[in-house]
């Protein structure tokens, strides 16, 4: 939502909790800031009632009305008894899990949910101790392009289809699962599901997942074993790190220090002109490197291996393709 709309919602919110008496659209076109910039009242109308079927979808209870017999038009407000949320009772734990969900998820599809629950709490009196769970730190990034079609196919149980990069290579197949669950292990985020095409579960990384996952077959089909443990298997399948991959990598003169600072200059270089030096460095995550390589732009070109090259240069080009939209 835009931050235009969101911010003229909220005070279309207040404004209708504040009254007690019915407001009519052209008094409320005047007082809620947002709506005066209406080039017309045509304009004005089609806002104002997309605006109040997006607070119905949201579960906000609008009501209409007049204030007498008297009036011409309909008012509308926001009755407090049916807005304002019910008694909760929540067990100490209960409340400090819903102090750490805040502050565990980043993303788009969960920040304002985990944050609104918070609030919520507070204002019906619930004592959320956000101490109790400062001894855990967690940073839950969901940023994998994936991570929402996945995420929707788990929760309807659907089979999804897609293409994987394999481990350390090039190669790409479409794959066929039956998603039972999305988790994150290590800062990194995998599917797990059974895989039709291998006849067996299996772990899949977001990161690998090329192009979209494509969502097939009716809602329900899938179902997650009860005796299986997703976070286990994600973990069995990455207990010893894999071996670092020599690299080389040339950087332009006098930029990408970060890159420096974890690099060996072992010659000097010339590229398209530019002049800069060729660095050693050690790979253990070629996915995560190449998303860190592909930030400084040109000042860094992957020479070795060929599979973290054409990463970034895939990174490059879904940059490009973004600014062109």
């Amino acid at each position: 939502m835009a931050t235009v709309r969101a911010e003229r919602l909220v005070n279309l919110v207040l404004c209708l909790l504040s009254t007690r008496q019915y407001l009519t659209a052209e008094r409320i076109r005047h007082i809620v800031a947002g709506y005066a910039d209406a080039p017309s009242d045509e304009a004005f109308f089609r806002t104002f009632e997309r605006d109040k079927a997006e607070l119905r979808d949201l579960g906000i209870p609008l009501e209409t009305g007049r204030n007498s017999a008297f009036d011409n038009a309909d008012g509308y407000r926001i009755a407090r008894r049916d807005y304002e949320l019910g008694d909760i009772d929540l067990e100490p734990d209960e409340a400090a899990a819903v102090a750490l969900a805040v502050r565990l998820w980043d993303s788009p599809e969960f920040t304002s949910a985990a944050r609104g629950a918070l609030l919520k709490l507070r204002a019906a009196g619930v004592d959320v101790d956000e101490r109790a769970s400062a001894a855990v730190e967690p940073k839950v990034r969901t940023s994998e392009p994936a991570f929402s079609a996945l995420h929707a196919a788990v929760q309807a149980g659907r089979v999804v289809e897609f293409d994987y990069r394999r481990p350390s290579s090039a190669e790409v197949r479409h794959r066929t699962v039956e998603p039972w669950g999305v988790v994150s292990w290590r800062g990194r985020w995998y599917v797990v599901g059974h895989d039709r095409d291998r006849q067996a579960p299996r772990c899949f990384r977001l990161s690998r997942i090329q192009g979209q996952v494509t969502a097939v077959g009716r809602s329900g089909v899938v179902q997650r074993p009860p005796e299986v443990d997703l976070l286990a298997m994600v973990a069995g399948e990455q207990r010893e790190p894999p071996p670092p991959t020599p690299s080389r990598v040339w950087v332009a003169d006098g930029r990408a220090h970060g890159v420096r600072r974890f690099g060996k200059t072992v010659e000097r270089l010339e590229l398209d002109g530019d002049p800069g030096e060729v660095l050693e460095l050690d790979v253990k995550y070629p996915e995560s490197a190449a998303t860190w390589l592909a930030g400084y732009g040109p000042d860094v070109a992957v020479l070795q291996p060929d599979t973290l090259r054409k990463a970034v240069h895939e990174i490059h080009l879904d940059a490009a393709g973004e600014e062109q939209r």
